[in-house]
């Protein structure tokens, strides 16, 4: 398995006053291409900046972060965005849709940051939001959408880039369990078929056996690293 995140001696501060509050110590995680893993822990544990450090959204205060053979520390900001928006795609348990754009435009949006074509933006978002089963609701607006609806959007919107890597916080943390059981489901399935790593964070014991991988954490720190049973 190709190698694709290596962090390494990872450690995150937050200044709180004259104080430090340690959010991440001593991270050691190598994560390949493909790979289904989720981070879990209780509220607090670090999954959360964790995930950010990955999707370089945050910086570390020590240590490194390898993506994709590229030191997110090297890079300026408009180079990192640049970087993330096309390696990368987030799925936030608040969906994040943006309200005044259709579905259409919603999962449109990361391709006009790309500059793509007008006729392969419409490609890629016909063929996306036809896996996720909402073809036929390209003209609505999101409050016209229900909570599974909407994280479907999500989802769209993160793979419509074709990105190595899909990072989802707490997926469904706003969905009743039937409807959070369905989207974990069709994110499995888009993992396998389009081959992007996959890497989420929970709490819930009954989302994180949909992974293939679990990193276990407590205080900041990994306590364990382990295939899931």
């Amino acid at each position: 398995m190709t190698e694709l995140i290596r962090i390494k001696d990872a450690e995150k501060y937050y200044q709180l006053e004259k104080t430090e509050m340690p959010a991440l110590t001593g991270i050691n995680l190598v994560i390949g291409s493909g790979e289904r893993v989720c981070l879990m822990g209780p509220s607090g544990s670090g999954k959360s900046t964790l995930l950010n450090v990955i999707g370089c959204v945050d910086t570390l205060s020590a240590g490194s972060i390898v993506i994709a053979g590229l030191d997110a520390a090297t890079l300026k900001d408009a180079q990192l965005s640049e970087f993330r928006n096309r390696t990368m795609g987030f799925v936030f348990q608040s969906f994040n849709l943006i309200s005044v754009l259709s579905v259409f435009e919603n999962v449109e949006y990361p391709l006009l940051l790309q500059r793509l074509p007008r006729h392969e933006r419409a490609a890629r978002v016909e063929e996306v939001l036809d896996r996720v089963g909402l073809k036929d609701f390209q003209r609505r607006g999101p409050e016209r959408l229900s909570g599974g609806q909407r994280q479907r959007v999500a989802i769209a919107r993160a793979l419509v880039t074709r990105p190595r890597l899909v990072i989802a916080d707490e997926p469904t943390a706003a969905l009743d369990h039937e409807t959070g059981r369905a989207i974990m489901e069709l994110m499995v399935e888009m993992n396998r078929s389009a081959g992007s790593t996959l890497i989420f964070a929970t709490h819930d014991p009954a989302v994180a056996r949909y992974a293939a991988r679990l990193v276990i954490m407590s205080d900041g720190r990994i306590v364990d690293d382990r295939e899931a049973a």
